[in-house]
């Protein structure tokens, strides 16, 4: 059976957030290939596919972007602000890891560079990342 809805829907996204332990934190992002933001840095991430999960979605979307598989994800927030992108209405739910030590990160599918950054020194980012890392430190890495 199938429904039509006379309401407009968001597209779905997924972020992922990877990060390294220890007292001088490094975080894994890409660099977009493609626009919007094309060149810049952002966390690895993508839209969700209509037949799967949000987590499912996000070790998806992590390993198309970095090659990096066999992570254990925990679901951060949900991020929705009404311009959060330019090509229409999205909402974002953010998922992140820790890892011991940064692992090898190969750039594949929207991605052309995988980087490790230290959590000090972050390039501009796309999107609303700044924010969403913002927050993840205050609420996450801080307590």
């Amino acid at each position: 059976m199938s429904f039509t809805y006379d309401y407009p829907r968001p597209a779905v996204t997924v972020d992922i957030i990877l990060i390294t332990k220890g007292e001088l934190p490094k975080i894994l992002l890409i660099q977009r290939k493609h626009a919007p933001f094309k060149g810049t840095w952002a966390l690895p991430g993508g839209f969700l596919d209509m037949d799967e999960d949000l987590e499912t979605a996000a070790l998806r979307e992590l390993q198309e972007e970095t090659h990096i598989e066999n992570i254990i994800l925990k679901q951060f927030k949900t991020y929705g602000a009404v311009h959060r992108d330019p090509r229409g209405r999205t909402v974002s739910v953010v998922f992140y890891a820790f890892v011991e030590n940064e692992m090898e990160a190969i750039a594949g599918d929207d991605a052309s560079e995988a980087k490790w950054f230290k959590l000090s020194e972050l390039p501009t980012l796309a999107f609303d990342h700044q924010l969403i890392l913002d927050e993840f430190n205050v609420e996450v890495l801080l307590k």
